[in-house]
């Protein structure tokens, strides 16, 4: 597969598109269905980009609606957040929001319709009891001894339980299904549980609320959603999906697909760990650029475009596998090398005296914004007698083959001269201070004929250079594969050089940098200004977002 090829396959939307040459019109429905317990991570870009972009392409609508069914571990800070997050994708729900507490009293009616027909009870058994009773994979389950409690009695029982006359746990709604069915799931599940918890869209109304399986479903319905688009966790849930739809008297009878679900190495995205590393105070918030969610890389510096480009060209399979992290670095590194202004930044800042400049020489050097972009106007680089550039492109004793700086050798400053460096001067300590480099004022532009010098510096005038931090990040854990370890040994994968932060010195047009400005500091990486902390209070912070190798564009070169 080469670097440049189209989309990877698409099930779902060739899948589609066979409905539309079969029958003809078809009126696309889809929906994001988040739980509000979380903010949005790099597998939910990819169920927002398959559900809104198939809506998209097939001249469908897509809802957004909250499955709100477990107030206990919901906030508003979190549906304010992924709201902000599609927003920031490039999406746009149909209609208003919509959460499934909307439909709480069509749900509690159709609990009732299924007591009334037989097909639900109120059960006495404990959590653990349930269990017990439920059997393994291989051995069926036993039925609760209150299963056959008359249709009046349950009604009586449930009504009850949603007035708030039980302790949690003391009694649940179970469907009656199949105790021995091969599919566990189809084993009595509990419809309803009780909480004595304020619902942050309902608030004290209920004392009893809906399970996912049972509000999903039927939420699909009430809304005419035509395809319920799921990841693959819940291919053993749609015989109960459609158990519901089948014996519930739903307006519509939506159709549930699962597809792969976005897994990338290096990665956890359980929004349970997650929550760990926040609570724990491993990382700094749901928003640290370190994070998988979509609001920890947009601070990084990820953009919308990049992330859509990785949805495309990952695909839609219906198997699941691990994506390689380089593919993600590489649909942002691409995104930024046609779009991010170029700058210069030292971050390892060792002085430079140019000592066949006076001390009030001063010239500005006009650059291009980028390379290839005129829209981007052009750079202006002031060289004076006292330059920075980094301590990592000098070596007092180099080995074979260092083009850099070193006694006696010669560099091209990026854009400007050709210096040479004469003499090293250190401190009492024997620590480098400075380094007197003499500069060929004749070598602006082009080599002149004869000259060879291989090694090229980026660099910034000491008198003018803005004061930067810049946080290089790193991925925040060390193996591939973190989520495979028993509960909470992933913690002991964490990269303790996940983070270094450093005080670097940046070109001068830097200063006017706004929030989320991304830019590629030449010969380092690209960077994006904090949308958090760049601007407060006088500083300016700069996130590196990726290097500006392209480890994966080389090797499906050579593949």
């Amino acid at each position: 597969m080469s670097v440049e090829s189209s989309s990877a396959p698409n099930f779902l939307r060739n899948q589609i598109r066979d409905e539309i040459e079969r029958e003809g019109e078809v009126s696309i429905v889809t929906r994001f269905p988040p739980e509000p317990n979380g903010f949005l991570h790099i597998g939910h870009a990819k169920s927002i980009w398959v559900n809104f972009g198939l809506a998209e392409q097939f001249g469908g609508r897509c809802n957004l609606r909250f499955d709100d069914t477990n107030p206990a571990k919901e906030e508003q800070a979190y549906i304010d957040a992924i709201q902000e997050d599609i927003h920031w994708l490039g999406f746009e729900w149909a209609g208003k929001v919509r959460y499934a507490s909307d439909y709480f009293d069509q749900l509690y009616a159709w609990a009732q319709h299924l007591v009334r027909q037989g097909l639900a009870y109120v059960d006495d058994l404990s959590a653990e009891e349930m269990r017990e009773y439920r059997g393994t994979l291989t051995e069926p389950g036993r039925p609760s001894p209150y299963r056959e409690r008359p249709a009046e009695e349950n009604l009586y029982l449930l009504e009850r339980m949603r007035l708030g006359e039980f302790a949690e746990g003391e009694k649940a709604l179970r469907a009656k299904i199949d105790m021995a069915a091969p599919n566990i799931n189809l084993r009595d599940p509990v419809l309803y549980r009780i909480r004595h918890t304020s619902h942050h869209q309902t608030g004290d109304k209920w004392k009893i609320y809906p399970s996912y399986d049972f509000a999903h479903g039927q939420s699909d319905a009430i809304e005419g959603i035509t395809h319920s688009i799921c990841t693959l966790e819940f291919e053993d849930h749609r015989p109960l999906y459609d158990w519901l739809l089948e014996h519930l008297p739903v307006p519509s009878r939506p159709r549930q697909i699962e597809f792969a679900r976005m897994n990338v190495n290096y990665t956890v995205t359980s929004k349970r760990k997650l929550k760990l590393l926040v609570d724990r105070g491993i990382v700094e918030g749901w928003d640290d650029p370190r994070m998988p969610t979509l609001s920890g890389m947009r601070r990084r510096g990820y953009t919308p475009a990049s992330l859509r480009k990785f949805c495309e060209m990952t695909g839609v399979a219906r198997a699941n596998g691990v994506v390689d992290i380089a593919m993600l670095h590489h649909a942002i590194r691409s995104d930024l090398e046609d779009n991010a202004p170029r700058a210069m930044c030292v971050l390892k800042p060792l002085k430079v005296v140019l000592t066949n400049l006076d001390e009030a020489h001063e010239e500005i050097i006009e650059v291009p914004g980028h390379p290839a972009r005129d829209d981007m106007g052009v750079r202006r680089l002031p060289l004076n007698r006292e330059i920075y550039i980094d301590a990592d492109d000098f070596m007092e004793e180099p080995p074979k083959k260092f083009f850099r700086l070193a006694p006696g050798q010669e560099v091209r400053l990026r854009n400007a001269y050709v210096i040479r460096c004469d003499e090293v001067v250190k401190n009492a300590a024997g620590e480098i201070e400075a380094l007197h480099c003499s500069v060929d004022l004749a070598t602006l532009g082009a080599n002149p004929e004869g000259r060879k010098v291989k090694g090229v510096i980026h660099w910034v005038s000491a008198r003018h250079g803005v004061p930067v931090e810049v946080r290089n990040y790193d991925n925040l854990f060390t193996v591939e594969a973190p989520d495979k370890d028993k509960e909470g040994d992933f913690l002991s994968h964490l990269n303790s050089h996940s983070l270094e932060v450093v005080q670097g010195i940046a070109e001068p047009s830097l200063a006017g940098a706004a929030s989320e400005d991304r830019f590629q500091f030449e010969r380092v990486g690209y960077f994006c200004a904090d949308r958090r902390e760049h601007g407060v209070d006088g500083k300016r912070v700069f996130n590196r977002t990726v290097s500006l190798k392209d480890g994966w564009a080389k090797a499906q070169k050579k593949g």
